[in-house]
């Protein structure tokens, strides 16, 4: 009995002291972040760093509301740009468990428009080619005219980016692709496809991540926004995230800001699954945790062989036309729309007038950071996003 009161003691005497060094050094982490805040290029930003049981830090810095001094904190939501690829990859691979697609079956097979490459017509596009951005198909300059709609009608002082159009333009997202895709459609050209055949060249395309949302739903026979909610948002309680206004609650949304004392007036996107999603890093946490676990063979969204495949990479030096090796890049490599960069950090990246974000694990370490802005990112501005980034990596492991 003695034994067990000392080993008991011993233990509540370990568990305090690391209590009280982690506590010490999110102290320490959140002082250098407020110091690299008060630079003042960006408004407002949040951080997470994550591992594959849990959210280990997130904090808020800077301000959601400039004018009404209304902080940014870790449940602030805004849209996260292209980060919200991956939401589509897990989407994917979630539907082909289900045996409602195959990741190598041809697109047009659940398509209500024909999608060809014109230059190679006999090719098939096929699920893989747009997930791992080789479907050949390249964002056409419809998609940046006509691609972002203000929400409101009226904008007082704010600015209005010279692509956005207006509310009345709004139109369902296969639409707007079935006009740029699609031989008959309005927009339609010969110059939004490559002169490669499908699965031959890497291309970043935003209209394809569209297209590959679309081709979910129509396997699967529900919105895209119902399906990431039921299988993805919900399991993982990301309570305050959708692709929507809707969705969230919108008292916790961000302004955005062309410049620092310039409000951006407020957007969406008419191909929303590219970019549209509305989160917070509380939330993107968990989702990011979740990805380190299914890495490790251990997520509980998708089962081991889907998460095997969503981080396989299917591209290689042939794919590209300049492969850069930097830390970051996550167009090194692709698995099923997750970024791999050549030091093993798995991730996305994401930028929209006024939004950077950042979503990366170490694959080495199994921890990952994330960073949201909402700022439009001058020069100095991107040094401190940089310096923010930084920071977060080298308390990876310190946590």
């Amino acid at each position: 009995m003695k034994n067990l009161i000392l080993f008991l003691v011993c233990n509540l005497v370990y568990i305090s002291i690391n209590a009280q060094s982690k506590d010490t050094t999110t102290k320490k982490l959140t002082s250098e972040l407020e110091q690299i805040a008060q630079r003042n290029h960006i408004n407002g930003f949040s951080v997470a760093i994550v591992n594959s049981d849990s959210v280990l830090y997130t904090h808020g810095f800077g301000f959601a509301d400039v004018s009404n001094q209304k902080k940014y904190t870790s449940h602030t939501v805004q849209n996260i740009a292209s980060v919200s690829k991956t939401c589509i990859g897990l989407a994917l691979l979630k539907a082909q468990e289900m045996g409602k697609l195959n990741l190598d079956d041809p697109i047009n097979k659940y398509l209500p428009f024909e999608v060809t490459n014109p230059h190679f017509p006999e090719e098939s596009i096929t699920i893989r080619h747009l997930a791992s951005h080789t479907s050949t198909i390249r964002d056409a300059s419809q998609y940046e005219r006509r691609g972002y709609i203000l929400r409101n009608s009226e904008n007082g002082q704010a600015r209005v980016n010279m692509n956005f159009r207006s509310s009345d333009d709004l139109m369902n997202y296969d639409l707007f692709l079935e006009k740029i895709l699609s031989s008959k459609g309005e927009w339609y050209k010969k110059k939004n496809f490559i002169k490669k055949k499908p699965g031959e060249i890497f291309e970043y395309t935003n209209i394809g991540a569209g297209l590959a949302a679309l081709v979910l739903e129509n396997a699967v026979g529900q919105p895209f926004p119902e399906f990431t909610k039921t299988h993805i948002f919900d399991p993982l309680e990301m309570s305050n995230t959708g692709w929507f206004l809707k969705d969230v609650d919108d008292s916790k949304h961000s302004k955005l800001y062309a410049e620092r004392d310039l409000e951006l007036a407020p957007y969406q996107l008419v191909n929303y699954p590219d970019g549209g999603l509305i989160t917070s890093s509380t939330d993107l946490g968990k989702y990011l945790s979740e990805l380190i676990s299914g890495y490790n063979g251990n997520g509980t969204v998708l089962n081991t062989e889907s998460y095997k495949e969503l981080f396989s990479p299917n591209l290689n030096e042939e794919n590209h036309k300049n492969r850069s090796d930097s830390a970051y890049n996550d167009e090194y490599n692709m698995g099923i729309f997750m970024g791999m960069s050549a030091t093993g950090q798995i991730g996305h990246s994401g930028g929209d007038p006024a939004v950077t974000t950042l979503m990366f694990f170490n694959s080495q370490t199994n921890t990952g950071k994330l960073l949201i802005a909402n700022t439009e990112l001058s020069k100095e501005g991107i040094t401190e996003f940089i310096d923010i980034f930084k920071t977060l990596a080298s308390y990876e492991t310190k946590l």
